[in-house]
Formats: structure tokens, C-alpha cells, sequence
């Protein structure tokens, strides 16, 4: 559902240059969690009765909103169409309608790509709620359409972000950039808001300390802190009403990529699957973080869960992750090269999306290049492999 100027998808100051910089945007990374979470957004601040009525105000409406978003995030795309009918019903011509099946749409056919089924009408929903939430800028109410519109935003830069699309990412970033500097002027109500700042105190300082690059561009901000990004992160995750999988999911993305705690990773990760069991995406984060840990036996186990039917993204997935088991687990070179290949092919469809997942492949090629002593092509795979990465120590090597 996954930043800030006082968070990141909650921070005005990480959306910007994070989203600006493509490296760290390929497979489901930080960048993508991070904008899918801006989106999100929109349901903590409420969204409005075809009125004025703030539904934050609304315990009913609150029920049934955390309900659906639910449904989503555990793949129970029958029983959010449900849901969604009833706010077409309820809130009719207001935004919350084309977020909440922009939502739909982007974990129905996750992960989006140009050539996605339903990527037009994705992509007409979230510029129809934009287009909306601008008429009210300035009126009664215009917190909740604010974070309407950052979640519609947010959503979309996921989209152009992950699929490498930099002339739609770059002037909607400094957009979003604008409104997410003026949703801060509403913070302090609700847990969810924690999540918001989090993701930018952590950000701020973890981002360019990790990528020196960015270092000058990291003084226009305003400064975070780590450890009380970390703190409220991790509150969000507990007590948060919609945020929770997104609090939770940035957390382990945290501590995979630049914490490089893996155990606390599991934890998290082992969180989100109990949570949604249905969603194979957290089950492939969570068989990944146990790799990491060297489980190999566990990550086994998990992965023999995965739900049907299963996307052809998380087929390239789980060739990987099998890959990866024959040779660590079983030493079964020959038939880990062979899939790793297997899911090198079936990352081909997507693009820039598949870049990290490429990387672990070409890591494992290169290793059993060097036990058959093949030094100058293991060299070579773990170059291609290296340029790939989004995070350089993510190797399996160890």
C-alpha cells in the first residue's frame, strides 16, 4: 500500500529525490512501497461524504474503508469490489471512488507495467481523482482532499518510477513534492501520520549517507533523525488504521537494505504474511528475508504456501528463490544454473521492474562459474550483476 519532507511518501523530502534518482526503484523496492504508501495516505486523512462530512468522523465509514483496503492488500479482489461499490454509492463524485479502484487495479495486475491489462484504466482513475481534488484546493476540508491527491500522485509515480518512465516521473514529483509540503500542516492527528514522518526522518539521513551522490542535494531539506524515524515507523506499524502494511513493509525494507539486519527483517516480514496471507508478494519478501538468515529449510516451507493462482511475476520469483535453494541448500549446481536462467527469461517481460531479481541471478551464475574456475565469465556475471543491484551487499554470497 512503500519517505517525506516530514516523512517520505508521507515526505515531502524523500518522494522528490528519491523518485528522481531510478536506480533504487527496480522490483518491489523501497521506491515502490514508498509511492504505493503515498496513495494510501488518503485514507488516513479521510475523504469526504458528497458533502463536507469528514469521514474521519465516521466510525462506520472507517470500518468499512480499513475493510476494503484489506481485502486489497490480501488479494480478495471479489470482496473489495464490494467494497467499492458501496462508496460509489456512498461518496458519489468524490475522489476516494478512483482511489480506492486505482488500488484495485494496481494489486490485481502487480506489478503494473506498460503492457499491463489494466494499466489504462489505472492510470485514468488516479488522473480523474487528481483532476478532482484540484478544484478543491483552499475550501473546507481541503486536508483530506490534499492527501487525496498526493495518494493519487503517489500511486502513479510508482508506476512511472518502477517501469523507468523519468519524463512522467520528474515533473509529477515536484508536484507532489508542493502537496506534500502542505500536508504537513495537518499532522498530529492520527497514528498514521507516524508512518509519514518516519519514513522522512529515516530518509533524510539514512538516504544520502548511503548514496554519497546525493549528498548536495540532501542540504535543501530539513534535516531528520534516524533513530526517531526508525521509532515512529515502528509505532505505525503497531497502531496505525490504514498504514499498518505499509509501516510494516518499509520496516523490513529498512532493515534489509540499509540497516543490513536481517533477523529484524524476518520479523517483519513474517508480520505482513501472517496479516495477509494471501499475498504472494509479502510471501516472496518474507522467503527472501529468510534466505538472507541462511533458513533455508523454513524459506522452503513458506514458499510450498504460495497462493493460486500465481502471477507470472511471482513465477519469476519463485524460480529465483528455488534456484537459489539448489544451490545453497542441496549444492545442486547444474539444476540451480538451469533456473537460474529459468528465471532470468521470465523476468524478461518486465523490464526495469525485474532489475533487482536479475542481480540475484546473475550473483548466483557468477558463483558457479568460480567453483567450475571460470574467473574471467564469473567476473563478468557479477558485473552485470553489480550494475543491476540495488543494494550491492544483497548477493547471497555469504
Amino acid at each position: 500500500m512503500a519517505g517525506t519532507i516530514f516523512s517520505d511518501p508521507g515526505h515531502a523530502n524523500r518522494i522528490t529525490w528519491k523518485i528522481l534518482k531510478r536506480k533504487e526503484s527496480s522490483g518491489n523496492t523501497l521506491t515502490t512501497g514508498i509511492l504505493r504508501t503515498l496513495f494510501s495516505m488518503f485514507f488516513l486523512a479521510g475523504i469526504l461524504h458528497p458533502v463536507d462530512g469528514q469521514i474521519l468522523n465516521d466510525t462506520l465509514a472507517i470500518s468499512r474503508l480499513k475493510e476494503g483496503v484489506d481485502h486489497i492488500y490480501n488479494c480478495e479482489f471479489a470482496e473489495a469490489t464490494e467494497v467499492a461499490d458501496l462508496l460509489k454509492k456512498e461518496w458519489p463524485g468524490h475522489p476516494v471512488v478512483w482511489l480506492f479502484a486505482g488500488m484495485t487495479n494496481y494489486w490485481r495486475y502487480f506489478p503494473l507495467t506498460p503492457a499491463s491489462e489494466g494499466v489504462k484504466s489505472f492510470k485514468e482513475n488516479m488522473l480523474r481523482c487528481i483532476a478532482m481534488c484540484e478544484k478543491r484546493r483552499l475550501q473546507p476540508g481541503e486536508e483530506e482532499y490534499l492527501l487525496a491527491d498526493i495518494g493519487a500522485r503517489g500511486l502513479l509515480l510508482t508506476y512511472y518510477a518502477d517501469n523507468g518512465l523519468q519524463s512522467e516521473v520528474i515533473p509529477m514529483a515536484s508536484q507532489t513534492y508542493r502537496d506534500v509540503v502542505k500536508a504537513f500542516d495537518y499532522t498530529g492527528s492520527h497514528a498514521d501520520f507516524r508512518f509519514v514522518t518516519g519514513l522522512y526522518n529515516y530518509y533524510r539521513e539514512a538516504y544520502p549517507e548511503a548514496h554519497p551522490f546525493y549528498k548536495p542535494f540532501a542540504v535543501f531539506f530539513p534535516r531528520g533523525d534516524r533513530l526517531k524515524g526508525l521509532a515512529d515507523l515502528e509505532a505505525a506499524a503497531r497502531e496505525a488504521i490504514f498504514l499498518q502494511a505499509e509501516a510494516t513493509s518499509f520496516l523490513c525494507w529498512i532493515h534489509i537494505g540499509y540497516e543490513k539486519n536481517y533477523e529484524a527483517a524476518a520479523f517483519y516480514s513474517r508480520k505482513l504474511l501472517e496479516k495477509h496471507p494471501r499475498n504472494n508478494e509479502y510471501l516472496a519478501l518474507h522467503v527472501r528475508s529468510l534466505l538472507l538468515l541462511k533458513r533455508y529449510s523454513e524459506a522452503e516451507s513458506i514458499l510450498a504456501q504460495a497462493h493460486e493462482p500465481v502471477s507470472s511475476w511471482f513465477q519469476a520469483e519463485r524460480e529465483f528463490f528455488r534456484a537459489l535453494l539448489r544451490e545453497k541448500k542441496y549444492g545442486r549446481m547444474a539444476e540451480a544454473e538451469k533456473l537460474y536462467h529459468l528465471a532470468i527469461g521470465k523476468c524478461a517481460p518486465f523490464g526495469a521492474y525485474a532489475h533487482e531479481y536479475l542481480s540475484y541471478c546473475y550473483f548466483g551464475l557468477s558463483r558457479i562459474a568460480a567453483a567450475r574456475g571460470e574467473t574471467r565469465l564469473s567476473a563478468s556475471l557479477r558485473k552485470k550483476a553489480g550494475d543491476l543491484a540495488t543494494y550491492k551487499h544483497l548477493t547471497f554470497n555469504e
